[in-house]
């Protein structure tokens, strides 16, 4: 196929693909989903190779978010059953965190619901970062805590953050419509602040929330523009309590064509697949594997994922291996010019006109955010899509479960 040929040839130079190939991407037909997973997996090993980053999700507050995030279970009025409890103390997020460490993330991810920390919150966190930094050596810390006003991204880089997320969700034409208490332009503010700081920024999409393929060519190539290091691609949860409840509108092999479209755009920066995985992917989650470099271990913020000991048996068996603690995920080029998935020296992502990778965030974090839920999360889980299938076409709302472990309870985390 020309197309793919073209993409390719285009994602090893880093060049920007026209917005006819993006939608053109997401517009191929189930039988050629094979061609298409095998044309961005040359695009995604060479710049990564075989390997898998593991990131590991702590949520520091829990629930009572005065947003209204239609896609949140945390959002203002959501009647989800969630757990809600106010701020972990610096140790007990350290030692939610150690349990992902130990099963091989090399990235935590630090959240909390809410529009924005205050400067108390921001001491709280910097704390935080701090504990978990001390007990585990090479660690990286992410921070996603809303909107930042001016000097808070500073003092958490100084604190020992390395990364902020503060995800776009979807396409400025659209965003009014999934949120009204915040705006577009306030979360790029945001993503422009992390980077300013130094702080590596991380900043994707909500994919399945009623929206056209026109939008999601639209907040990645806005995604492209910001520049990010790493861009998590959510699949919508739709929580029963939520506006969003009843939009279940992808099936896996549209999630993979989204997750190839994102690689082509973005080709040379950490794709990492997030929230509802095992909801939209389900059996197909391997072939994944062969368009983002990242996911997250074990469960989300407010729901559960696959086992964390099925999701290291899925990237052995799938061919990959879990990236080291001491091997730099991001390709030479981009480390040494302080980040970019530009396709010209300085440009950065999206030096094209139009070109823009991501930029709305929600009150959820690091990419989770709206939350995945999880397959085989019952009974120590097991390979999503073992439970009794549903019928060709009907929603998996069997797939959607509350987390009840980790962060906030007495029992073991998933990790």
């Amino acid at each position: 196929m020309d197309l793919l040929n073209t993409l390719v040839d285009k994602g090893l130079r880093r060049e920007l693909p026209t917005r006819e190939e993006a939608l053109a991407v997401l517009a191929t037909s189930d039988d050629d989903l094979l061609d298409v997973v095998t044309a961005a997996g040359k695009v995604r090993r060479h710049w990564f190779g075989r390997r898998v980053k593991l990131n590991y999700l702590v949520n520091l507050k829990s629930g009572l978010c005065p947003e209204d995030c239609s896609y949140c279970s945390q959002r203002l009025g959501s009647t989800a059953g969630i757990l809600k409890y106010t701020w972990l103390k610096p140790d007990e997020a350290s030692q939610a965190a150690a349990a992902g460490l130990a099963g091989g993330a090399k990235r935590v991810c630090l959240v909390a619901s809410g529009r924005g920390p205050t400067d108390r919150d921001v001491d709280r966190v910097s704390d935080t970062i701090k504990a978990i930094k001390d007990q585990n050596e090479g660690v990286e810390v992410c921070a996603c805590l809303g909107l930042l006003s001016d000097g808070q991204a500073e003092r958490l880089r100084e604190a020992g953050a390395d990364a902020y997320n503060h995800n776009l969700n979807t396409s400025e034409g659209t965003y009014a419509e999934i949120t009204t208490t915040h705006t577009y332009a306030d979360r790029v503010d945001t993503v422009q602040k992390a980077h300013a700081a130094g702080l590596s920024a991380c900043s994707g999409l909500i994919a399945g929330m009623g929206e056209s393929d026109e939008d999601l060519v639209d907040v990645v190539y806005s995604l492209r523009e910001l520049d990010p290091d790493s861009v998590p691609v959510n699949f919508l949860i739709p929580f029963e309590g939520t506006p969003l409840a009843k939009e279940w509108n992808l099936t896996p092999q549209r999630c993979l064509r989204i997750l190839a479209m994102v690689r082509f755009v973005c080709p040379d920066v950490e794709v990492r697949i997030a929230g509802g995985r095992e909801v939209h992917l389900r059996t197909m989650q391997p072939l994944a594997l062969h368009l983002a470099n990242s996911i997250f271990l074990g469960d989300y913020l407010t729901s559960e994922g696959q086992a964390g000991k099925a999701d290291l048996e899925m990237i052995a068996d799938a061919g990959f291996e879990v990236e080291g603690a001491g091997e730099v995920t991001l390709p030479e080029h981009r480390v040494t010019a302080g980040g970019g998935c530009g396709s010209q020296a300085g440009a950065g992502c999206g030096s094209h006109e139009g070109a823009g990778c991501g930029s709305h965030d929600e009150g959820a974090g690091c990419g989770a955010s709206q939350e995945s839920a999880g397959c085989g999360s019952h009974e120590g889980g097991g390979v999503c899509g073992t439970a009794a299938a549903a019928p060709a076409g009907e929603p998996r709302t069997d797939l959607v479960a509350v987390r009840r472990r980790g962060a906030g309870t007495d029992l073991a985390p998933n990790a």
